[in-house]
């Protein structure tokens, strides 16, 4: 496979990511809070909220480049999934950490975070494409699945933990 392809796709999956995620973050209430865009895009500012937005886009760009350069990549969907698993496990720790330490979150962190997050989980995903990896690429699915039903699922059916905690409202899931 060419690696220019590889990278310039890589490249169009980071920026897709940026646009749309970003998109997301006010995606439901743009929609007047439709329950079936809930599904999707953040519905509070809670952390698990929040990672819906790397989530639905990186899934989107996986599936967009299965077609485009996937199907002769034999590890494709194992790396684009350790990718977004990267970037969901990154945000988690960092985010944690750093308002840990400070006590607080800071807004102009959590953004340069998304972007961080999206960078990080793209770069591992493009060395595992252009590694001697290999994967069982269906043990890979079941767990971008498994992922994706947790977030639909949490999002209506919220479980009483700190990470599904909106900090402004003290609420969980959808209002």
């Amino acid at each position: 496979m060419d690696k220019n392809k590889i990278r310039n796709y890589q490249i169009f999956s980071v920026i897709f990511t940026f646009i749309l995620g970003t998109l997301l973050h006010f995606m439901f209430e743009w929609s007047g809070e439709n329950i079936f865009v809930a599904s999707f895009s953040a519905v509070n500012e809670s952390v698990w909220e929040h990672l819906k937005l790397l989530y639905f886009p990186m899934l989107l760009t996986l599936i967009i480049g299965y077609f485009y350069i996937g199907k002769n990549v034999p590890n494709f969907l194992c790396s684009k999934t350790i990718g977004i698993i990267t970037s969901i496990l990154f945000t988690i720790i960092f985010f944690y950490t750093y308002s840990g330490i400070l006590g607080v979150n800071i807004a102009i962190i959590d953004i340069l975070l998304f972007f961080v997050a999206t960078i990080l989980g793209e770069c591992v995903a493009y060395k595992l494409i252009n590694s001697n990896f290999k994967c069982n690429n269906k043990i890979f699915i079941f767990v971008l699945i498994l992922i994706g039903i947790c977030f639909i699922t949490f999002t209506y059916f919220t479980p009483k933990l700190e990470i599904f905690k909106d900090p402004i409202t003290g609420q969980y899931g959808i209002k």
